[in-house]
């Protein structure tokens, strides 16, 4: 059987792309929900990985839930409401729950519509960067369904409360010129410029200290829910931490030296 995820290796950056393009890249199914989650874990065991490119082959960056699936009602869909929760806790919420616990960052190149869970799996990505063809739609009201995926966390801590609103009660489409305006990417390219554009801001990450770049990132997502005494705290015990790391030192004789530094996630 064909994975549902390739990953390739540049350097310190993982690609992963969805590989389903004849199917606009659902990510519900268990095959594709498993080799995201297992990515995960391998990159957390690697620390010559410093950064992750996610993208979508095809047209589109992900359609989210197999609409087939749910129409037929297969799997957990036609189940009863106790077995039907039970398997969205052991199915899609396993995604934002993997990249949350990611520790290198996570750049979502969004070549196409990012629909429903598909626009879910960008937002729990860290940084966003769209082509001019991309679209996000948080799509479920259509359907008379809700974000079951963690979208009604992640949105709103990406575009506000006011915005998230907008497109979770009207379930309509935002261009990628509107994401960029409302913060929800960072970025807009034209197509043929998507990757380049995310391998170069992958480079940018990539050229700092590997443990560095993951205690940061655990310092920024801990803070989504912490007390800024909490914070603080765990700040204090990362930086300690940091202090005493080789590429700490390296990177403060490079810098007065006035020389490249050469990281060893030491």
């Amino acid at each position: 059987m064909k994975a549902p995820l390739t990953r390739e290796r540049d350097g310190h950056t993982e690609i992963w792309t969805l590989d389903l393009p004849d199917q606009r890249n659902p990510i519900s199914g268990d095959h594709m929900i498993s080799c995201l989650t297992s990515a995960v874990a391998d990159v957390n065991a690697d620390t010559g990985v410093r950064c992750v490119i996610l993208t979508g082959a095809g047209k589109a960056f992900s359609a989210g839930g197999n609409i087939k699936d749910i129409r037929e009602g297969r799997g957990h869909f036609g189940a009863e409401p106790f077995h039907c929760a039970e398997g969205y806790r052991a199915g899609i919420q396993r995604l934002p729950q993997a990249l949350q616990s990611c520790e290198v960052p996570v750049i979502a190149a969004v070549n196409g519509p990012a629909v429903g869970a598909g626009c879910d799996l960008a937002l729990a990505c860290d940084l966003r960067i769209a082509s001019t063809r991309a679209t996000f739609v948080e799509s479920f009201v259509k359907l008379g369904l809700i974000p079951g995926d963690g979208g009604a966390w992640l949105l709103p801590r990406v575009v506000g409360n006011a915005r998230a609103m907008e497109m979770t009660f009207t379930g309509e489409p935002v261009d990628a010129a509107t994401a960029l305006a409302w913060g929800l990417v960072s970025q807009v390219v034209e197509p043929e410029d998507l990757l380049d554009a995310a391998r170069a801001l992958a480079a940018r990450i990539t050229v700092n200290p590997p443990l560095a770049l993951r205690m940061a990132k655990r310092l920024i997502r801990e803070g989504q829910h912490q007390r800024l005494d909490d914070n603080l705290e765990l700040s204090a015990a990362l930086q300690a931490v940091a202090h005493h790391t080789r590429d700490h030192k390296e990177a403060v004789t490079a810098t007065a030296e006035r020389r490249s530094a050469v990281f060893t996630a030491e």
